[in-house]
This record gives C-alpha cells, sequence and structure tokens, in this order.
C-alpha cells in the first residue's frame, strides 16, 4: 500500500502546486476547492501505473496524471450543477459555495490549466482531444437522448466515463514513450475499468449509505438520470454482475499489451477487480 499512496502523493503534490499557482488568488482558492477536495485520484494514478508498466518513468507522467485528474473534476463541476447537487466528497460543490458563474469560470480553469500541461507533447494532446469529444457527447447525449435500453446505456457509460479512463491510460503509455498497439491495449484496459466504475456507481448512488459515501445517494432517480438500473430491469447485484464483466475484459485487454510483471501491472490488475466491489 505505501507503494500506491507515493504515488498518490505525487499526485496530489503536484495538484497542490499547480492550482496554487493560478492567478488571480480568487480563481486559485476555487480551483483548490474542487481539486483538492479529495478523491479516489483513480484516473491519475492509472498514468502513473500504465507509465511504470509500459516501461517508464512515473515521474515522466505526473504532470498528465495531473491533467487528467484536472480534466475530470472539471466535469464534476458541470455535473454538480446539471444535478444541482450540493456536496460533492463530503464538501459543498463548486456551484454551493461560490455560485453558478464563478463555477463555470473554475471548471474552464481547470481545463486550461490541464491542457497546459498536456501541450508538451503533440500525442498527449490527441489523447484527450478525442476523450473530450467522447465526454462533451456523452454529457449532452445524457440530457437530449437519454438511453433506453442497455445497449445504449453501455454506449453512454463509455462515452460519459470510459473515454476519460481511457484517455488517463494513454497519456502513461505516451509518456513511457510506448507503441501505438501497447497505447491501445492499455486504452481498451481502462475503457473497461470506466464502465464497469460507472455501473458500479450506478449501483451505490441506489443502494448505499449516503455518509459513507461522501454525496448524496439517489441521485440518480431523483434527477431522472439514466443509471443502468432505471433504464433496464436487472437488480443491483445482476448490474454488479455485468460490472465484473466489464472487468474481466479489462484484465484481457491488459494481458494483449507486451509487458513485464511488477508492482505497478499488479495494481492495475487488483484495479480492476476492486471497481467492481467498492462501496464508495
Amino acid at each position: 500500500m505505501e507503494y500506491l499512496e507515493r504515488r498518490v502523493a505525487m499526485v496530489d503534490d503536484r495538484l497542490a502546486e499547480v492550482t496554487g499557482s493560478v492567478e488571480p488568488a480568487e480563481l486559485s482558492a476555487e480551483l483548490e476547492h474542487v481539486a483538492l477536495a479529495g478523491g479516489k485520484r483513480v484516473r491519475p494514478t492509472v498514468t502513473l501505473l500504465v507509465c511504470e508498466t509500459a516501461g517508464g518513468d512515473p515521474e515522466d507522467a505526473v504532470d498528465f496524471a495531473v491533467g487528467a485528474e484536472l480534466v475530470h473534476n472539471a466535469s464534476l463541476v458541470v455535473d454538480d450543477i446539471i444535478d444541482r447537487s450540493d456536496v460533492r466528497r463530503g464538501t459543498s460543490s463548486a456551484w454551493a459555495e461560490f455560485g453558478y458563474g464563478p463555477a463555470i469560470v473554475a471548471s474552464d480553469g481547470m481545463l486550461g490549466e490541464a491542457f497546459g500541461l498536456f501541450s508538451r507533447d503533440e500525442r498527449a494532446m490527441q489523447v484527450v482531444a478525442e476523450a473530450m469529444v467522447e465526454l462533451g457527447e456523452g454529457e449532452a447525449t445524457e440530457l437530449v437522448a437519454r438511453p433506453t435500453n442497455e445497449e445504449e446505456y453501455m454506449e453512454l457509460a463509455r462515452r460519459k466515463t470510459g473515454a476519460l479512463f481511457r484517455a488517463a491510460a494513454e497519456l502513461g503509455a505516451v509518456a513511457a514513450d510506448a507503441d501505438g498497439f501497447t497505447v491501445e491495449s492499455f486504452g481498451e484496459y481502462a475503457e473497461r475499468v470506466g464502465i464497469a466504475f460507472q455501473i458500479r456507481d450506478d449501483v451505490l448512488d441506489a443502494t448505499a449509505d449516503a455518509e459513507e459515501l461522501g454525496k448524496p445517494t439517489g441521485q440518480d432517480e431523483a434527477v431522472d438520470r439514466p443509471s443502468l438500473l432505471q433504464v433496464t430491469d436487472l437488480t443491483p447485484e445482476e448490474a454488479d454482475e455485468r460490472a465484473r464483466t466489464e472487468a474481466d475484459r479489462a484484465l484481457e485487454a491488459l494481458e494483449t499489451a507486451t509487458i513485464e510483471d511488477s508492482e505497478a501491472s499488479e495494481y492495475l490488475r487488483d484495479l480492476a477487480e476492486f471497481v467492481v466491489v467498492r462501496e464508495r
């Protein structure tokens, strides 16, 4: 666990440095409120672990990892505005704390800082640009062309959650200067992990305790958001089985990459197992 904690600390330290250097001070405080409020740091950790697994130095991937986390946080700010959710990670959401206008500016600010971190590498910029297109189309789909069955839901989950997971992994492979096939294999692994993560999120929203989860539960039903449980007649247990299937596919994709067994690769395997059983 110390191994993983060191990687998360690398991300947290650099994230604090980036958000603390933003001007004006008011915008910096808003970014810090969102980005430093905690969170699982799953995406940036994937970036570092993939970089190591592909034979690179995690130090070379820290900026990309922080950029991925900033993009994720920027999307959460917008999600909370859409959902009128006033709690995020056990504290007030950006719009609840600062108002709608400043929250939107904070989201834009995080995207700007993120792309500044990606700008040193053309491949990294392409990876993230493609993910942002998928994420934006997913958000729009959720609002105007809601899924009505499992197939449509899975496509939405791929765009809204899987795409950014994919980008996080591909960024790590790019930082390690991996070949195209390896980048794609890691991307497929992470996209499947992301879909499993989203399905488990739907189950937790319907079944978990809000205090333990660190955010309101029952939000999917309250705002009529299309969770897997809403658009199908699956039970929570059956939905978890769908998540397990995605996790198994993630592990299969990971095995197609040319990698050596290492502590980093073991953590990637563990992550695919963990997202299916997590409680928050």
